[in-house]
Formats: C-alpha cells, structure tokens, sequence
C-alpha cells in the first residue's frame, strides 16, 4: 500500500518570518505603484516582486513531497539451493545414524523437516537450484539475481557448502542486499575437513608409446589419512593385471611414484590405473584412473657426430646399436685420419636437408664448427631440424675444448647453457665428482632410473663419478636444469651438469660429463642403457606422434582440456620420403559428437617443408586427427583424449567461512547441520521490512531554484524598462 502527503517546515518562527518578509514587501510594493501615478506596468512589475518573494517564503517552509510504501502482502523469501557438483560429497551425518550421506542428500531431508515446512506460513517461497549445469559454482550470479531487484524479498536463505569458483566474489552482491535491508541467512552444508580418503591423481601418460619397450608411467597418490600407510597401485589391460607397484603414503601427504610395464600389444590400448582402498576411506571412487595409449612399431633413426672415439662414444654407441628400436649411424671427424668405416658409419655428413631430416636426434660430441669439423651450414641446418622438424639435439662436450666453437655459431642459441669465456677445455680433478638430482630431475622421464622417486634420488648420489666436466657458468633462462654438481659451486650456485630445453618444435639436451659410461661398473648396462635409452624416446617422442604413409605430424598439448588450443604441425613426403615444400595440407578435428572441424596448416617460412595450423578443442573424450597432403592424397591420422577441468571436484571441505561472512556483513544469521532449526526459527521471526519512505524535496528541486532566480530575473528586468534601475 501507499501513501503521498506533504510535508512543511512549519516552526513558529519560519512562518514568522515568512509573514513579516509577506507584509513588508506588499507595504512597500503599494507605495512603489502610488509613486508610479497606479501605472498598469508600475503594477505588474510589483506583482511579480510579490511572486518572487512568496515563491522565497515557501521555500523557507522546505515543501516536500513524501511517499510512504508499507509491505502489506505476504514478504518474499529467496531460497538459493546449491545443485552444484561439490553437493555429492559424501560427508554429512545421517540423521539417524549410519554412513555419511551427500550434502545433497541432506538438504532433501531438510525439506521434510517442520522447520522448513513451517516458512510458508510467514512467507511466499521463491526456491531456487543454482549451478546444476553450471562449470562451476558462481554464488555472486545467484546472490545478485535478487540484489538488483528492489524489495523483490525480504530475506535470501542460501544453502551450500560456500565453495565458491567463479568471480566476481559473492561479497559484491551481499553488499547491496545490505544496501536493501534485505538480510542472508545461510545454511553451512558438508565438513570443514577432508574425510579419510586417498585420490589417485591423473596419470601422465604419453600420447603413443613404443612396442615391446618398456614404459615408465608417474603417477601421484595423495592421501587425507590420519596415519601413514602402504598402498597398492595396479596397473590393469583388459581385466588382466599388467604391473603393480607398492607405494607408502604419508598421513595427509602425497607421494609421487611411476609404475613400469611393456606394452605388448599393438593399437589404441585402455589403460585401469588402481589403488587399492585402505579400511576406513570414506571414498573409493577416486582410486582409480582410466587412460589410453596408441602402441605403435616405431624406430628412432639416430646420427652421432664425434671426433675421437673416447669412451663416452664407444659406449653409447654400442647401446644404441644394441637397442632394437634404434637404428643409429656415426660419422667420425677424427683429426689425423679419414672418416670411419664400417657398419653404421658414414663417410660424410649428409648432404642435404632431405637426407638429414630422416633423423630424429642427434648426438654432438667433441666436434668443433671449421676446419675438421661441421661448417657452418652444417651447423645452421642442425639448427633447422630441430627448430621445424622436431627433432632431437644432444650436448655431448668434451675435454679437447673443439666442442666450445659451436656456440660462436648458428647452434650457439641452442645452448641451454651460458658457457665460461675462458674455459674451452673444461675443469678436471683428481677426486671423482658426483650428481645430484634438482627438484625438477627427481621425477623427470630422463633421469628416471627407478620406479620409486627416493630411492632415485638415492641412487643418483651413489653412481660411479666423473674426472671432468665442462666450464658451464649457469644455465640460461627457460631451460630445465634436472642435475647439478654435487661439490663444485660458482657464484651463481652448483654447476650445472644435465641440462634441457625446448627449441622451436624440438628439445636440447646438455650434459657436462662424458663419463656416464662409467655408470656401468659393477651393475653392467643397468643404469647406463637404461639412461640413455629414455634420451632416445624422449628426444625424438614429438616426431612420432603421428605417422602415415607419405606424412608425418605431431600436436602440443599431447592431452589437451576443453577449451584448449591445439598446435599441429605436419611434414608431408614425397615419394622418396623427403619433405614437400609449396604443398597444400588439410586437417581435420572430429569430436565425439562426430562433428568435424576442419582447417588448414600454413607453410613455415624456412621450416624445411613443415606446415602448421591450430584449432581449438571443444569437446571432452576421444577425438580423430587427421592430416592430409592435397597433393599426393597422402594423410595420416591419430586419436588424442581431451579432458575437462573439474571445477567441482568432490571430496573438498566445506567453506563454512563464506557462508558466515555473507550473513554477518548483510545482517543474518549462519549455522551448520547441527545449527538449522536455529537459524530457520530466526528466518521464520525476523520482523517485517519497515515502510519505505521517499521524499521529493521540492524546495532544493533545481527547477524550483530556476524557477525563482526567472522571477526575480523578470522583475529586474521590469524595473530597468521603467528606468527605475
């Protein structure tokens, strides 16, 4: 209901004032018009003073205009329902007993309960389920719904667990309901502490993985156990048990660890990874993860480039040629005798970019840029087949020194390293040397001799050492440093010894020694082939991706989200298997929904017949790429998994704290399970608004003030025509 009056300043000496001001002028505005000889124009130029001047009078009596709104049907209240996907966490009390029950669960039996029930006698009930649908839990959209409508209710009771992950923050609109009058009672649903459980995280599996050769997969397990325990991961194919792997978890800590297996069976392969569930997890559905790996026939063409044949060489050769996935070749620019024969070896370096792209890493040893050595477009070529082929370039430095020229060249900015001006030859000791893994390298895929990251840790510090290393001042920014020196230290800190990054579409690899080789003493190829073996599948993984019949191609990220942009890259061949240059390539990305997406991939200027294009990922689960080559109809095609981020992961404690602040800043009352009836039986009494009042000061209106200073203006104006001015 409304109602509208006026209201006046009518004190006793405003009216007063406002009579004496009325009496004097209209005494002095008549003997004005009786000097004027009762001139008609003498007249009207008074009456408008007069006008002026009661139009001044009112103002002194502050006329204002009131409007009064009283709440006369039934107050509204909001019910805000949390539907979002944190609600299934299973961490309420049962009310009679038992096992724990959903948050959503709870806030059903609620609705049966008189408490509730008994609120649509004292109000209208707007109920609303909030984030059923939604990525995410937005509780200022929910709370900002009603804060823009002006006494649309007279209380918001929210329900939930206050976890809130989508800005803006809910404290925006709980400052305008208070701004409203219009209070937040809220209902604090789900523990504030984790339940004993233990979650296997997702695994980081590769995209495709070798045959027959064994493949280390981390993982990590996180426990919110009150006390440490042993935990069983099992790796499972096809209901058949492929690995297992014994894993101790500290109480409420995680551990990082890596199951190892062969694959041995050839195609897309899903992959169980489990945990075993301890006595007394109140959760076992995050115990496992499901992933899938393309198991491929794949050989890694390899070219090692060395002067003399020192023992690191000897040795890694003889482990590449051991290993059946690797086919390696070796050119030798010894400086007294011509290039090596034999097996393997080459009698040059390859002379075209066609027949150096069939490698997919290369090995540098202590070979110098001039004379006896690479040239210059040798080197830049290098560059090339790792910057747009994707290929693999390893450091292999040694203590001649010959090795230092190729930073003054075009491989120079394929250095993760800063080099000492004045050490070419590098630093030798009397006493071995040893290692020590970095934060980084504990659990890196290359320096991954054991399964378990602290016994890794361990066994690094326990291999044979070196008696010389090269003169490295620190390691250049965006690099990877996985190892450092153990003893020796610089100004910059512990030198660094094993060192990678990315360049262009390929990785660098660094390593400060040459004496790996004697990592063999007394466990024989153990450690030794084991390292170098994961140097060859990690350096050369991207240009494997993906491979066909005439076209090769591989994509970043390897497991991408939704929302994600996915780079590709595509090398087409021709019919000798070297890449195209002036092609036309194709791409297409199917979905699940079997909608394609189609787009093409654009020639790299200088990439050596490399071709890129991007499209964006819109769905989760299994997607086709498919790649093709308009000009020879060749394609080649692969299934990568992309995954959506889950922004209401189960198991994560209520945010008891927000819900309370929401109700303390806008003046309501908060509570937990155990608080409800309270907080209900206080929504329930909680007075009506109060009338709304609204008042139009017509006084301080600023047509009223022109309104005035137009009289008075014409008056003046008056008076001067008259010549009274």
């Amino acid at each position: 209901m409304t109602e509208a009056y006026w209201s006046w300043a009518a004190s006793p000496w405003r009216i007063g004032a406002g009579a004496v001001l009325l009496g004097v002028s209209l005494w002095l505005s008549a003997r004005q018009v009786q000097r004027g000889g009762w001139r008609r124009a003498e007249a009207g130029a008074e009456a408008l003073r007069m006008i002026g001047l009661v139009l001044l009078a009112l103002t002194l009596l502050r006329p204002e205009r009131v409007r009064v709104d009283r709440e006369t049907v039934q107050p509204t209240l909001a019910v805000l329902i949390d539907a979002t996907g944190s609600m299934a966490t299973r961490d309420v009390s049962a009310p009679g007993g038992g096992a724990p029950i959903s948050r959503a669960e709870w806030v059903e039996t609620l609705r049966a309960e008189p408490a509730w029930t008994g609120l649509s006698d004292r109000y209208r009930i707007r109920e609303i389920e909030f984030g059923r649908d939604a990525k995410g839990t937005d509780l200022h959209a929910a709370l900002d719904a009603w804060a823009r409508r002006p006494m649309a209710a007279r209380a918001v009771l929210m329900v939930g667990d206050g976890d809130w992950t989508l800005d803006p923050s809910p404290i925006e609109a709980a400052s305008r309901l208070r701004e409203q009058e219009t209070p937040v009672f809220a209902l604090a649903v789900g523990s504030d502490r984790f339940m004993p459980d233990i979650e296997l995280l997702p695994p980081h599996a590769p995209a495709y993985a070798p045959l027959g050769e064994r493949l280390h997969l981390p993982f990590v397990l996180r426990s919110r156990m009150p006390d440490p325990a042993e935990v069983n991961v099992l790796l499972i194919e096809d209901g058949i048990e492929r690995a297992r792997r014994n894993v101790f978890l500290p109480a409420m800590g995680q551990t990082p660890s890596s199951i190892g297996f062969v694959p041995i069976r050839e195609g897309e392969r899903t992959y169980l990874l489990r945990a075993e569930p301890l006595p007394g997890e109140a959760r076992t559905d995050n115990n496992e993860q499901t992933f899938r790996i393309a198991v491929r026939r794949e050989i890694i063409r390899m070219l090692i480039v060395e002067t003399t044949p020192r023992w690191e060489y000897r040795y890694l050769r003889n482990a590449a040629r051991r290993d059946p996935g690797v086919e390696a070749h070796t050119i030798l620019f010894h400086p007294r005798l011509p290039p090596g024969g034999g097996a393997g070896y080459l009698s040059a370096f390859p002379e075209t970019r066609e027949a150096l792209a069939r490698y997919d890493v290369v090995f540098l040893g202590d070979v110098a840029m001039g004379e006896g050595g690479l040239t210059e477009p040798q080197c830049q070529a290098l560059r090339d087949l790792v910057e747009s082929q994707a290929a693999g370039l390893v450091f292999l430095p040694g203590p001649s020194g010959r090795w230092h020229s190729l930073a003054a060249g075009p491989l120079g900015a394929l250095l993760p390293v800063d080099l000492e001006a004045d050490s070419a030859r590098g630093h030798g000791t009397a006493q071995p040397g040893g290692l020590a893994l970095t934060m980084l390298g504990r659990d890196h895929r290359l320096t991954r001799l054991t399964d378990v990251v602290e016994r890794n840790e361990r066994l690094w510090t326990q291999l044979p050492g070196f008696h010389w290393y090269a003169g490295v001042a620190r390691a250049r920014p965006g690099s990877e440093t996985l190892a450092v020196h153990r003893q020796a230290r610089n100004a910059d800190g512990r030198i660094p010894m094993i060192v990678t990054q990315s360049f262009g579409s390929g990785h660098v690899l660094f390593m400060s020694h040459d004496s790996a080789w004697r990592w063999r003493r007394g466990v024989e190829d153990l450690y030794h082939y084991r390292f170098w073996s994961q140097v060859f599948r990690w350096m050369s993984h991207r240009r494997h991706l993906a491979r066909g019949e005439g076209m090769r191609f591989f994509f970043q990220p390897e497991t991408p989200a939704v929302g994600d942009r996915l780079d590709v890259q595509a090398t087409p061949l021709d019919e000798q298997g070297f890449p195209m240059e002036r092609a036309t390539v194709e791409a297409v990305l199917t979905g699940p929904s079997g909608e394609p997406a189609p787009f093409m991939l654009a020639e790299i200027e200088g990439g050596w017949g490399t071709y890129r294009g991007v499209a964006t990922v819109r769905e989760s689960g299994a997607h086709t790429l498919a790649v093709r080559c308009r000009d020879t109809g060749r394609a080649a095609d692969t299934v990568l998994y992309a995954s959506e981020p889950d922004f209401e992961p189960v198991g994560r404690p209520a945010r008891r704290e927000v819900l309370r602040e929401l109700a303390a800043l806008t003046g309501g009352r908060s509570g937990d399970e155990a608080e409800a009836e309270s907080v209900l039986r206080a929504l329930r009494d909680w007075p009506p608004r109060p009338p709304r009042e609204t008042r139009f000061r017509l006084w301080a209106h600023p047509l009223w003030l022109a309104t005035l200073a137009g009289v008075f203006s014409l008056y003046w104006l008056t008076r001067k025509m008259l010549g009274r001015i």
